[in-house]
């Protein structure tokens, strides 16, 4: 399938010859290719605003991607539906012609350590196989370890009985069944209540962050960090997996627990340190979140706890999505937290979105806001969902209130008969769009019009040599007109279904503007 937007490309290159702007010949013989080894990122922390991601020349770098869950172990409500569906090579295909650097893939902890202290190689193997596939097309990967309400152990048994206004609950996925420690409470739900506040799920979450003792004799927390560990270690030399996300919508809600979330953090960072010296690593980059209430009802970020410079905020930006808006509220917030909390640590949302008919109205315009936002704070961000399938447990409640489920991600579902329909192109029109993969140094501006006709980027320095690389999405040849300061030569070489400009910097300050002209200029 294509997904290209119908644009006639018309290539008009503004070459600043009468400045010198002439391209080496090192700069000819270096020409980008999908394939090329990603270079390792590291954050660096804002002295008085949000900070940086950056490779090793300054290069900086704005995560934007999706969210894949296809390696999550979720509870599966109908045996005749499969809960996600399998990760391809065309999907990566597909994900690099939206223009993205990033995939933040999902992974269960119920599937990594299925026994305690027994961790399941053959599934690393299959993280290790679609790591590859983003890899070899220019994208890196964010392994986050994934929990909706816990796990998918939490279900009620077939002859649970609930008083009135609540009903048994359904599983999610997350945490083994080892590890689910519910004080023996009910397994009922409140009707229309917050799935974080399940009482079962919230005593799971207490004896977690308790670390109450496990099998072995171990805590489950500590269990918890060494798998984190063990995960870690595995991953450790790909300069492709930019770094871990440490847990996935952490169900704090009680007071004091905040502070025991914090010591989480601390243990999984420790465990990442010693996995990375011990296996000759450089540090990855550490991402972490504040409560899921913190986006839900405004609760406050945790407290700063003992972390180094490589760590990421990685707030939730749904206001204005699924949660209560204005969303711009939630963009301010999270730099407030980064520059206040956490010693101006970098920003990547690393879930945003809300329901794909969305982009269907034309009076409805909360994606390109989104989107605006981003390149007003410079934030990196991976939109829910790549796929979701109609057995995916997101959808049970659709099913027992006697809905047919609506299913989220950039193709349309039939869930009346289980088979995909399509690619949601309005849906795709509105994030496929011009996009900076590499500046030449750090970022002052980026800047984009709603119909994606013109992006401007510009910085106020960077070191002589260092390619710029911006993602155009059309491979016809050209209309695409191009001014440039502080550039030598724009170019461009074919980029999955899309053309991908590049320069090298001059040394110092900046710009580029690309904007696409109408069909017949």
């Amino acid at each position: 399938m294509s997904w290209m937007k119908p644009i006639r490309l018309l290539v008009v290159l503004t070459l600043l010859t009468s400045l010198g702007c002439s391209s080496s010949s090192s700069d000819r013989s270096s020409v980008p290719t999908p394939g090329d080894p990603l270079p390792a990122l590291h954050a660096v922390p804002g002295e008085i605003d949000v900070g940086r991601i950056v490779d090793a020349t300054g290069r900086e770098v704005l995560l934007r991607g999706v969210n894949v869950n296809a390696h999550v172990d979720y509870w599966q409500y109908d045996p005749d539906l499969f809960t996600t569906y399998p990760f391809t090579e065309d999907d990566a295909d597909m994900i690099a012609a939206m223009g993205w650097n990033m995939v933040r893939l999902l992974l269960s902890w119920s599937r990594i350590e299925p026994s305690p202290g027994e961790y399941d190689e053959t599934y690393l193997d299959e993280i290790a196989e679609s790591v590859a596939m983003l890899r070899e097309r220019g994208i890196y990967t964010l392994i986050d370890l994934h929990q909706d309400p816990w796990s998918r152990y939490i279900v009620a048994p077939a002859d649970q009985e609930c008083p009135a206004g609540a009903r048994p609950t359904g599983g999610w996925d997350g945490a083994p069944e080892w590890a689910t420690f519910d004080d023996g409470l009910p397994r009922c739900e409140v009707i229309g209540a917050p799935r974080e506040l399940i009482p079962v799920v919230q005593a799971a979450w207490k004896n977690f962050l308790d670390d109450v003792e496990g099998p072995g004799g171990m805590g489950i927390r500590a269990r918890y960090a060494a798998m984190f560990g063990h995960l870690v270690a595995r991953f450790a030399n790909d300069d492709s997996v930019v770094g871990y996300e440490v847990i996935n919508e952490p169900a704090v809600f009680e007071l004091g627990q905040e502070t025991q979330l914090t010591g989480l953090y601390e243990d999984c960072l420790a465990e990442m340190r010693a996995a990375e010296e011990a296996v000759g690593a450089p540090k990855r980059l550490f991402f972490f979140e504040p409560s899921v209430g913190w986006n839900a009802v405004g609760l406050p970020a945790p407290p700063p706890f003992d972390h180094d410079d490589q760590v990421v905020y990685a707030p939730h930006i749904y206001q204005g999505g699924i949660d209560p808006p204005p969303l711009e509220s939630g963009f301010a917030q999270a730099a407030r937290d980064s520059v206040t909390l956490y010693g101006g640590a970098p920003v990547v949302t690393t879930e945003w979105g809300s329901g794909p008919e969305r982009a269907k109205d034309p009076e409805d315009d909360y994606f390109e806001r989104h989107l605006g936002e981003q390149e007003r704070y410079l934030f990196g961000a991976a939109i829910w969902t790549w796929r979701e399938a109609c057995g995916d447990a997101h959808k049970y409640n659709d099913v027992r209130d006697g809905r047919i489920p609506y299913v989220w991600g950039f193709f349309e579902v039939n869930c009346e008969n289980n088979s995909v329909e399509g690619p949601r192109t309005e849906y795709r029109d509105v994030l496929q769009k011009m996009s900076v993969r590499f500046a030449p140094g750090p970022l002052s501006e980026v800047d984009w019009a709603q119909d994606d006709s013109v992006l401007r980027a510009s910085g106020d320095t960077a070191a002589a040599g260092n390619r710029l690389e911006v993602f155009v999405p059309s491979d016809d040849p050209a209309s695409v007109d191009v001014e440039s300061s502080g550039l030598g030569a724009i170019e461009l070489v074919p980029w999955f279904g899309g053309s991908l400009f590049y320069a090298r910097a001059e040394g110092g300050p900046w710009s580029i503007r690309l904007a696409l002209l109408p069909s017949g200029s």
